[in-house]
Parts: C-alpha cells; sequence; structure tokens
C-alpha cells in the first residue's frame, strides 16, 4: 500500500484440542516451520515460534492488509489439515476455537522472542493455564472462566 508504513508485532497463543500433549518433540520443528511458511504467505513475518506439547507461542510481524482472526483461521485450519495429513498421532487433531493476542512495541521484541524461545524452562515451573491466565491480568483483558481454553493439567 503507498503511503502505509506500520509497526504491528503480536504474540498469539492457542491450544491443542482434545488432550494434552499431541505436538511430540520428534516433530515440533517441523510443525514450527510449517506454520512459519502459513505466515510468510499471509505477508507477514514470523519472528518467534515454540510449539509446546499442548499449545503454541507466535510473535508475528502482523502485515496491515490482514485481519488477526483471518489470519489465525488460516494457520490454524491449514496446520491441523497437514499434521493430519502427516498422520503423526492416531486420532485427528485439532486446535482449540479462541486465542489469546498480545502486542508489543519494537523496543520489547527482543524480550518477546527470548520469552517464546525458551518455553520448554519457563514449563518446568509453570503451566500453561497459569502461564495464560498471568498474559490476561497482565495486559488487563477482562475474561470469564467458562469462555478459556480447555485445561490439561
Amino acid at each position: 500500500m503507498a503511503n502505509t508504513f506500520t509497526q504491528m508485532y503480536v504474540q498469539i497463543v492457542f491450544a491443542v484440542k482434545g488432550r494434552k500433549n499431541l505436538i511430540p518433540e520428534i516433530h515440533r520443528e517441523e510443525i514450527e516451520k510449517y506454520i512459519c511458511g502459513i505466515i510468510n504467505n499471509c505477508k507477514s513475518k514470523p519472528l518467534a515460534i515454540y510449539c509446546n506439547p499442548d499449545h503454541v507461542h507466535i510473535l508475528i510481524g502482523m502485515n496491515p492488509s490482514l485481519s488477526l482472526s483471518d489470519l489465525i483461521r488460516d494457520i490454524k485450519a491449514n496446520s491441523s489439515r497437514w499434521i493430519n495429513q502427516k498422520r503423526w498421532i492416531n486420532a485427528q487433531f485439532r486446535w482449540q476455537e479462541g486465542y489469546g493476542a498480545f502486542t508489543y512495541s519494537k523496543s520489547h521484541i527482543d524480550k518477546v522472542v527470548k520469552y517464546i524461545l525458551r518455553q520448554p524452562q519457563h514449563h518446568k515451573t509453570q503451566s500453561f493455564k497459569q502461564e495464560y491466565l498471568e498474559l490476561l491480568k497482565l495486559y488487563e483483558i477482562e475474561f470469564e472462566e467458562k469462555y478459556l481454553f480447555e485445561w490439561y493439567e
């Protein structure tokens, strides 16, 4: 777009549906690369990604011509279809409905990238539920417990 200048950084968090730990470590990097390809195809820039066994964190430099909900829909639909085609799981793979999205300024990007890439260490001391509720409170996002993810602890 001519005369359009933006700087939009969004951390997206979403979860696996059905049961805990469906993203095996053996396939984690391949899934991350596939999701990054989806983001690139949507003319956005993946800055960091980590697929935990039960949830995903992605930091994206957003293209201003996209809506966030459309981008996340495309990521979830295409990646779940691809995972199912690979037949890595003995059941149908799906993502839970919904997502968390948190925006950052450029000055915070390095810290957020490090946070995302350190997910394995982070989850040695904190569950996904604790982490997600902490993010919602930190960003002062009002929520009703019944509309949050299904938790597997």
